[in-house]
């Protein structure tokens, strides 16, 4: 696996061989006594170890990074009705993406179906976080008041994520509407500590071609090839789930709350949804979604600079979805039973999520982790996914930036502002 390729391309390699040497070893030596030294004392130790480098920094990523992409809303004392707007849009877009994967997983149920001593083989494999059940979860007024931590470093001992995720975000707002020169400092130390754990991150992943294949050589030499179904099927839900809420409910916004054709929508941002697909980055293809937006669809250059730049780290329904799919997928597969009010949690969890992921590729996989703890799905199947997440980076960073841009649109017409007529599709 040369560094010269592409990272995203020696994972899959990784992907491809782990995959196909442990379901070899299944069907040629399974049970065997050397298959199982081998996998207790070498593979599943370094699957475990790459693991480990990225769950160790998820506290402070997920704590910095939130922070700053709220303190980001700062510009919403200047802008006013803009920065409301779009404020709202967000966390509608972000909760509607969410509640449609929800659904998917739910009617599809990709994860089920792997036979009874599969799940027990699974039992053993990961480990579970503290589960959020309807039996002991507070209901009502009480499920809010559990939010809002006491104390957040104890919160955070205790792994609370959704008590550090809810201390984030009100310390976020606070930066944002604190005197910009006086919080200056703690923006500063805010984003050391995010660059810091982001290369942190970017260390461990180099690791990521070796942990992946160690990792499905776990899995398909202990359990055989019964669980690339589940792999597949997971697949094809999260592009599903993608392509709906795309051509589905992006549609129907542009059309009835941005007063335009989607038709003519999706052809005018062709070349932006052509780039974000294939850099999987939000930040990225922002210079080209600005010029865009601006020439091609008529948002004044004010409105589409603060919609679309909070969007690229705010403004994440792609990601959204994904993790909440995710998270109800794995649940599946490892035999998690969520409660409606499990599901509730990770529909906000995932919301804050894609509040603060970093717009590059593969920013979300590590903000899964927090969720999946929360409701008491073990972490460590996070590997599973890691050999497809390039194919669904690519597709999500398309929603999430066709989302900014409808966001903008919306906005636009709702301060009537849009400059030019495009209701009716032009002849091309």
């Amino acid at each position: 696996m040369s560094g010269r390729w592409p990272l995203h391309w020696r994972i899959l390699f990784g992907l491809v061989v782990g995959t196909a040497a442990g379901i070899t070893a299944n069907v040629a030596a399974g049970g065997a006594p050397w298959l199982s030294s081998i996998i207790d004392h070498a593979t599943e130790p370094f699957g475990r170890l790459f693991l480990r480098l990225i769950f160790m920094v998820v506290l402070p990523l997920v704590f910095s990074a939130l922070v700053l992409g709220v303190a980001g809303l700062g510009d919403i004392g200047r802008l006013g009705r803009i920065g409301a707007k779009t404020f709202a849009y967000t966390i509608l877009a972000s909760g509607l993406s969410v509640a449609l994967g929800l659904t998917l997983v739910n009617g599809l149920r990709p994860g089920a179906g792997l036979p009874a001593e599969t799940r027990a083989a699974l039992t053993g494999y990961a480990i579970r976080g503290p589960a959020v059940t309807s039996a002991d979860a507070p209901v009502g007024l009480q499920a809010v008041v559990a939010i809002v931590p006491e104390n957040p470093v104890r919160a955070a001992v205790n792994g609370d994520m959704l008590a550090v995720m809810f201390f984030s975000l009100m310390l976020g707002l606070g930066l944002a509407l604190a005197p910009r020169e006086t919080v200056a400092p703690l923006i500063a130390v805010l984003e050391a500590l995010y660059a810091v754990v982001m290369q942190v991150i970017d260390l461990a992943m180099r690791l990521a071609p070796y942990g992946v294949a160690c990792l499905l050589f776990t899995l398909t030499a202990r359990l055989g090839a019964g669980i690339l179904r589940q792999l597949a099927s997971y697949v094809a839900v999260v592009l599903l789930g993608l392509a709906i809420h795309q051509f589905g409910t992006y549609a129907l916004v542009v059309r009835f709350l941005g007063g335009m054709s989607p038709r003519l929508f999706f052809r005018r941002i062709r070349a932006v949804m052509i780039t974000a697909f294939s850099t999987s980055s939000s930040n990225v293809t922002l210079p080209l979604a600005l010029t865009v937006t601006e020439r091609n669809l008529g948002v004044p250059r004010e409105i589409a600079n603060f919609v679309l730049t909070l969007g690229s780290t705010a403004n994440q329904n792609g990601t959204a979805l994904f993790e909440g799919v995710t998270v109800l997928f794995l649940a599946q597969f490892y035999g998690v039973d969520l409660s409606l009010q499990s599901q509730l949690v990770v529909v906000l969890m995932s919301i804050l999520a894609g509040v603060g992921t970093a717009g590059v590729p593969g920013g979300s996989l590590p903000l899964i982790v927090p969720v999946l703890v929360t409701v008491g799905v073990p972490a460590e199947g996070i590997g599973i996914i890691f050999g497809v997440d390039r194919l669904l980076d690519m597709c999500r960073t398309v929603l999430n930036v066709s989302g900014d841009i409808a966001a903008a649109v919306v906005v636009a017409r709702s301060e009537g502002a849009l400059t030019v007529p495009l209701l009716v599709p032009e002849a091309e």
